[in-house]
């Protein structure tokens, strides 16, 4: 989970939104963008809300 943390990362910074933007974008926390970045446990649904945000396929953040 700590890679795919760090591509939702590098993926957020390449388009210049902070945790904060991407979580309003998706409809969450920031404190569950900060999570999954971290590499804690993320639910599937929060996953598909966050890979929608950046455009990009999910499996492009799970490989």
């Amino acid at each position: 989970m700590k890679a795919t943390g760090d591509r939702i990362r590098v993926r957020r910074l390449h388009q210049n939104l902070t945790q904060e933007r991407l979580a309003h974008l998706a409809e969450l926390d920031r404190s569950t963008i900060q999570r999954m970045e971290a590499g804690a446990e993320t639910k599937l649904s929060h996953l598909l809300r966050v890979a929608h945000q950046l455009r990009v396929h999910v499996t492009d953040l799970l490989h």
